[in-house]
Parts: structure tokens; sequence; C-alpha cells
């Protein structure tokens, strides 16, 4: 027999409660990043090759994003707490077991348990901290949940390499058990009880659904390793993605039970919040999984010099995020979002900067201003999509807005991965022949600004040493202008979503509407 709900004026020790749900958020979020620098300590000792290997992260990313919008009805059929203290209890034991993988193919099969597990965490946590909290104290909820979305990203590099070049690359996988239990114990013991709805489980809906979310992320994390739409592959993979979602849609649209209710895309604040998040989540990962490279690649920066350097990202995130849980309860939302967009912008357009002879300043710099525009968006946007919309919609919508992040981030990782290997390309061949028209015979170089550089690799090394230099040289100025032109397009995209502000209700709506929710 299924407990009865706790009312919430009688919900009690939210601190703790809020501590719990923040702990297995930054567990589950931190899972996304972590282990990719540890990818080549992995291979050497699963026995696995440089393709092969990815589908240690390929299968992470696809089972979660199938299993997401799927923690809505469960939370409601079966109760949220009770799904949420089994997906952190499922998430420490296949920690647990990622660590042990003795082999890729179980490492695979880990990970993907691992990914089904942790799907509803974060949609379920922020749903707790909706329910639990009043309306006037939504805009600190979402501050500290978002914290931990936003931060962690950002430092499971840092940690991972640290944990990998101290220790071994299974406590990567280790370091959720310690969290984890914590985490557990602090959720079974205070979190609330919450009211089930017995509703229909519309299979064919999620099963569409599913299959175009899974081809989806598939062809995102795929599209790199052969070469995109030259291999028919990725051809295929559009094509079911496509059909998943066209049939998906068209199926929720007729049928009296759907899988996600159409109704709740009415809401005008939900629906522009997702095109909002989606774009966060593009910017965020995307610019994040371009500076580890640059930095190490062009700089020569180790692994933890490169976390240092981008640790003012996280600050700044974190006491903006903090900042605007406040100022959302007396400034229009609407400004505060636009503030941050601007900021964003601000950040890439610092970026495009960068140059292979700088010293780590502007990277702080543009860091620490990227980390206050997001946390200022963020936080307002969070608090204005869900003020609105109907409570029987939440944990849905909830699902919903996570699916849609992650989306965004897996296709702004991809469109930008693109771009730099397609413009390093373009920049190398293009600085090639302006060097061979401009001194066909490089006696420029050999005789002039290059001669003793020239003398001495070549009486040392031979000549072809020297060439072999003089293309690094050109290969490290190709990729620096690939970044700068992705940080561009980043900046471009950031600044196309300002308008979409001006279709968020007022606050002074939000809170009428919600008022009349409520009634």
């Amino acid at each position: 027999m299924a407990p009865a709900p706790t009312p919430p004026e009688e919900i009690k020790h939210h601190g703790l409660i809020t501590l719990s749900l923040m702990l297995a958020t930054i567990m589950q979020v931190l899972d996304t990043t972590i282990a990719n620098v540890a990818l080549p300590s992995m291979r050497a000792d699963l026995g696995a090759s440089s393709d092969t290997i990815n589908w240690v992260l390929t299968s992470y990313i696809v089972a979660s994003a199938i299993v997401t919008p799927l923690s809505g009805w469960m939370s409601e059929r079966y109760g949220r707490k009770e799904i949420f203290v089994a997906s952190v209890a499922g998430f420490i034991v296949t920690s647990m077991l990622c660590g042990i993988a003795w082999s890729l193919d179980t490492m695979v099969f880990f990970r993907m348990a691992q990914g089904v597990f942790g799907a509803a965490i974060v949609p379920l946590s922020q749903t707790f901290l909706l329910d639990i909290n009043p309306r006037e104290k939504h805009g600190s909820a979402m501050a500290m949940w978002g914290a931990g979305i936003m931060v962690g990203p950002i430092i499971g590099p840092t940690l991972g390499g640290f944990l990998t070049e101290n220790f071994n690359w299974r406590w990567v996988f280790y370091i959720n058990v310690p969290l984890g239990l914590v985490a557990l114990a602090g959720c079974a013991a205070y979190l609330p009880n919450m009211a089930r709805r017995i509703r229909r489980f519309d299979f064919f809906g999620f099963a569409a659904l599913g299959i175009g979310v899974g081809a989806l992320q598939l062809m995102l994390d795929r599209g790199g390793e052969v070469d995109w739409f030259n291999a028919a592959e990725i051809w295929i993979e559009l094509s079911i993605a496509l059909c998943g979602f066209w049939v998906f849609v068209i199926w929720i649209m007729g049928v009296e039970h759907p899988f996600l209710d159409p109704r709740m895309f009415l809401d005008r604040n939900f629906s522009t919040g997702l095109v909002f998040i989606f774009v966060v989540g593009i910017v965020l990962l995307a610019s994040l999984a371009l500076l580890p490279p640059m930095l190490s690649g062009i700089f020569g920066y180790p692994v933890m010099t490169t976390g240092m350097v981008m640790a003012p990202r996280g600050v700044g995130t974190m006491v903006t995020m903090m900042l605007a849980g406040k100022l959302v309860r007396v400034i229009d939302p609407r400004k505060l979002v636009v503030t941050g967009l601007l900021l964003t912008s601000l950040s890439l357009y610092i970026m495009t900067g960068f140059g292979p002879q700088m010293d780590a300043t502007l990277v702080i710099v543009s860091g620490l201003v990227q980390g206050f525009g997001l946390g200022l968006v963020f936080v307002p946007l969070s608090t204005v999509a869900f003020a609105t919309i109907a409570p029987q919609f939440r944990g849905d919508a909830t699902a919903l807005f996570s699916l849609v992040r992650n989306i965004g981030s897996s296709i702004g990782i991809s469109i930008v991965t693109l771009l730099l290997t397609r413009n390093t390309q373009i920049n190398h061949a293009e600085l090639a022949q302006n060097i061979s028209q401009l001194d066909p015979n490089f006696s420029g170089l050999i005789n002039g600004s290059l001669a003793g550089a020239y003398k001495l690799i070549s009486l040392q090394y031979g000549e072809g040493a020297f060439w072999t230099v003089v293309n690094n040289l050109v290969n490290q100025q190709a990729a620096m202008i690939a970044y700068v032109d992705d940080f561009k397009a980043l900046m471009w995209i950031t600044l196309a979503a300002v308008p979409l502000v001006f279709l968020l209700r007022r606050a002074d709506s939000v809170e009428a509407a919600g008022a009349a929710h409520l009634d």
C-alpha cells in the first residue's frame, strides 16, 4: 500500500532535503564529463581501440536520453520518493561496477545501466525543489539546483584528470560512491512522500520518442568519427530520428492518454523556456568542449593547469546564481535573462580575441564573465518556465526540460567540433598557399626571420625537421583561427536568442497566473 503523501506545510528539514538532492544531482551531472579525460587510460586497460573506446561515453548518453522522458510517468505511478531513491541507489551500484569493469563489453553495459538509473535524478530533483518550496522561494531553490547543473560539467574534466593522474581511472567512477551514499541516506530519511497519480502508460508514444531521441544522440555522437553525412550510418540514424519524432508528434495529438500531454506546450513561458534552455545547453557545453583541447594543444597547459584556468567560470556561475535567486523576487526575470545573454555574448566576443601568444588572463576574464552571464540566465529562466505550468504536468515538464538541455549540449558540441575540424583544414590550406605564393622558394624563411632556426635545426636534426616545425606552426595558427570562428558562431547563436525574451510573460502576469492555478 502506498504511503500517504506529506502536505507541503508539514514538510520539515528543508536544508537537509536540499543538500541531499544537490549531492545526488552533482554526482549524476559530473559523470557527463568526468570520464572524458580518462578514456586514454581506459583504452589501454580494457584493450579497446581509439574508435571503440568512445562507446563508453556514447552508451551512457544514449541510455540516459531515452529514459529521461520516462521519469515523469514513473514518479507519478510508483512514487516520486521511491523512484528517486531507487535511481540514486542504482547509480551507486552501477558506478562501482564501472570501476571494476574488466573488458570493453562489460564497461559499455555497465555505463548503459548507469545512464538508465541516472536519467531520473536531475528532473526529479528539480521537481522536488519546486514542490517543497513556496512560490516566492522558487528563485532561491532554482539557484541551488542550477549551481549543481552548471558547475558539475565545469569541474568534471579537472576532477577526472586529477583522479586519473594521481590514482587510477577507476576512481573516476568510485568517487560517486561516497557522494552517493550520503545523498542516499539523506533522501531515504527526509524526502517527503508525494501524491501518486494512476496514469496509463502510452508504450507506443514512449517507444516513438525513445527511438527518435536515441537515434539523434547516436548520430550526434558518432558523426565526427565517421565524417558525418559522407557516411551511410549518419543518414540512416537521421532518418530514424526524424521518423521517430514525426510519429511521436502525430500520435500524442490524437491519442486519449498520451505519453506527454501536448497541453503543457500551450504554456507560453514553458515552451519559450525550452528554446532558451536549448541555447544554454549549446553555449555551456560547447564552449567547455572547445577550451580544454585548445589550452592543451595550442598553449601546452597540463590537465590541472587547464582546470585552474577554467575554474573562474564556475565561480562566476555560482556567485550570480545565488544573487539571481534573490534578485528574481524584485526584478523582472526577463531583464535578468537579457542581461545574462548579453554578458554571455560579451564573453564569447572576448574569446574571439584569443591568440597563440597570449597568457591566461583573457581565458580567466572571459570565463568569469561567461559564468556571470549563464548564472543570470539559468535561474530566472528555470523559475519563470515553471511558474505557470499546471502542477499535474510538472513531472513531465522537468524531464523534458532536462532532455532538451542535454540535446542542445549534444548538438552544440557536434556543431563546434565539425566546424573546428573543417575550418582547421581550410585554414591550413589557405595559410600554406599564401606562404608559397609570397615566397615560392621559401628563401624568405630560410634567409630571413627564421634563418637562425633553419641553420640550427637543419644542422642538428636535418632539413626535414625544420619543415616539420614550420608545418606545426601553420597547424597551430590554423587551429587558433578555427577556434576563434567557433567562438564567433556561439556568440551569434546567443545574441539570436535575445528577442525570444519578449515571448516570456511579465513577472506580475506569472504571479497572477500562478495564483489562478492554485485556485
